[in-house]
């Protein structure tokens, strides 16, 4: 009989409960050794650069060194994959990790299932994502990017507000009729309107009127 080749992780979380039952959960796994644990990211750190794990299962929130700067340091060093494991899903948290090099982002309610395959595909170089976290960072990328209007494009959808022609509107500005027709062009293009009362709608909707 074929024994499998092993990969080897190693665990770290500053809970020793929720390390001893994350290892109780993959030690009966015979495709995976483990081969290590810590309980900070310092050690985390000491730890891999000790071992070269093919996987290091790390916690977000941890004393003396965070994950995420402890994951910066690992894929800036060495070439563990490392996998995060965590009770945190927020934007933010996610975000961090994934910039500081965490091939995938998983919750603890994952099942023990998810998880072996998790680690398998983190080091093959897969990445893995918690079904939860991929539809945060997909209605992120989906989210219109906010728009910003320039100082004097302001000024002049504040003449329109204010129901000046373009004229008037380049008297008050002191700059030309055409000057102002390229202002609002640009201003249309930037909130997909279509004409200068639309203009005015939208960047009011969207808070860049101020006081109107």
């Amino acid at each position: 009989m074929t024994v499998p080749e092993q990969l080897r992780l190693v665990i770290v979380d500053d809970h020793v409960v929720m390390r001893a039952g994350i290892a109780a959960l993959l030690a009966a796994e015979p495709t995976i050794d483990i081969v290590g644990e810590a309980a900070d990211g310092q050690a985390a750190i000491e730890l891999v650069e000790r071992l070269a794990p093919d996987v290091a299962l790390l916690d977000l929130r941890m004393p003396v060194l965070d994950g995420v700067s402890a994951t910066r340091a690992i894929t800036g060093r060495t070439a563990t994959r490392v996998l995060i494991l965590t009770t945190y899903d927020t934007d933010a948290d996610i975000e961090r990790a994934v910039e500081a090099g965490a091939i995938g982002y998983l919750l603890k309610d994952t099942s023990r299932e998810q998880l072996v395959d998790a680690v398998h595909a983190a080091a093959r170089g897969q990445t893995v994502l918690a079904p939860r976290v991929a539809e945060r960072l997909v209605a992120r990328i989906r989210r219109p990017a906010p728009v910003a209007l320039t100082p004097r494009e302001v000024d002049v959808l504040r003449g329109v507000a204010d129901g000046l022609s373009n004229p008037e509107i380049g008297r008050r500005l002191v700059i030309g009729e055409a000057t102002v027709k390229t202002h609002l062009l640009r201003i249309f293009a930037k909130l997909d309107v279509a004409d200068r009362t639309h203009a005015v709608v939208v960047a009011m909707d969207r808070g860049l009127l101020p006081g109107l």
